[in-house]
């Protein structure tokens, strides 16, 4: 058996009190004795910090960067301005999704692609082999980085204290080069937990000292202090915000359309998978991803098969309680003719058939004021 690999941050994990476990191949933190509610909570209403160190980082430079990129992803690279980001999917000819990645855009001849960790060789071995004569040169720097990420409405005042760069003038999907607590940096306005906050990419020797100066800065140990967050806190907070997750609402048999995902699937530009994508859209989808809440006293898993009618018609994708909203929430896939709001469905848990609603996504939205 293969040995796990390990972000910069392990050994401070475990000295948290971190509970370790093996994450697509990698060994991290589940969650720290605070609970995963607690956890949840104090990224709602104040501060969260994330080791996503284990995210993939491929760098695309030279003249025809913006052309290759536009050509493996369905969104519009070229619509992007420097210091912008935007969310993206690379999909195979028949619509199907390699990963979903944040595409960044330094300048007209530099991007840099963040990919998930489980897929990250993946998807070098997608990116490396789908060149065709362009002026451009990959590299692969997952393992030179760590991104480190600071969630929740006082993510703003706790990193503003560790750079000079004026952060609330870094719009939402946008990032800028700078220091932070002295070390060269990626500062960008961007997260997966439906909060505010920002994601710092460095050189991965500085992970640690980034780390325990954003827990000392956010005031770590107090009542209403920043508070370490694992995989299950961020699980659960993505959920709650209606964010697609690699494996689950989105994967090499579904299509971004399906999972709700059109608005980044611009079909008026040439990507690897547009026209199976436009033809599924000329056609019509045959099954779409929904919200639901459980009406009856249980927790819809993963897998748990959708009833309607006595009829198995879907399964759910992701589920899970949700801590701030105090409901148990999911996502499923259901045939598009039942995918609307008010929808009555079936789930089976563990041989139980349990009362459901289909609502609106997010189930969450958080207050911009």
């Amino acid at each position: 058996m293969s040995e796990l690999k390990k972000t910069p941050l392990n050994e401070i994990h475990r000295k948290l009190g971190g509970k370790m476990v093996d994450f697509g191949g990698w060994d991290m933190p589940v969650q720290y004795p605070a609970g995963v509610i607690e956890e949840h909570l104090r990224t709602r209403n104040h501060a969260g910090l994330f080791d996503v160190s284990h995210m993939g980082e491929f760098f695309v430079e030279g003249d025809d960067a913006i052309e290759f990129v536009n050509r493996l992803t369905t969104n519009d690279v070229s619509k992007l301005v420097d210091g912008q980001a935007q969310y993206s999917a690379f999909t195979r000819e028949d619509g199907t999704v390699v990963d979903d990645l944040l595409v960044y855009r330094f300048d007209d001849t530099k991007l840099l692609l963040v990919v998930n960790a489980g897929t990250t060789e993946k998807d070098w071995e997608w990116v490396t082999s789908n060149t065709n004569d362009e002026k451009i040169t990959l590299t692969n720097a997952s393992a030179d980085y760590c991104q480190i990420a600071v969630q929740g409405p006082k993510a703003l005042e706790i990193a503003q204290k560790l750079t000079e760069t004026d952060l609330d003038s870094i719009k939402y999907y946008h990032f800028t080069v700078g220091k932070f607590d002295g070390v060269d940096a990626i500062i960008s306005r961007t997260g997966y937990t439906g909060e505010d906050g920002f994601e710092i990419y460095a050189n991965k020797d500085f992970a640690g000292q980034i780390w325990n100066k954003l827990l000392e800065t956010g005031g770590y140990g107090f009542d209403n202090g920043i508070l370490p967050a694992g995989l299950a806190a961020r699980n659960t907070l993505r959920l709650e915000s209606g964010m697609a997750l690699y494996g689950h609402e989105i994967s090499d048999e579904i299509t971004p359309l399906e999972a709700g995902l059109g608005w980044i699937c611009k079909l008026n530009t040439d990507f690897l998978g547009r026209d199976a994508l436009q033809k599924q859209k000329d056609e019509g989808l045959k099954r779409k991803l929904v919200g639901f809440e459980m009406r009856d006293r249980g927790i819809a898993r993963d897998e748990c098969e959708v009833y309607i009618g006595g009829e198995k018609v879907g399964y759910v994708t992701s589920g899970s309680p949700a801590p701030f909203l105090k409901k148990n929430i999911g996502m499923a896939f259901v045939p598009a003719e039942f995918a609307k709001v008010g929808q009555e469905i079936t789930i089976d848990v563990r041989g139980r058939k349990l009362a459901a609603e289909i609502v609106p996504m997010p189930f969450y939205k958080r207050n911009k004021n």
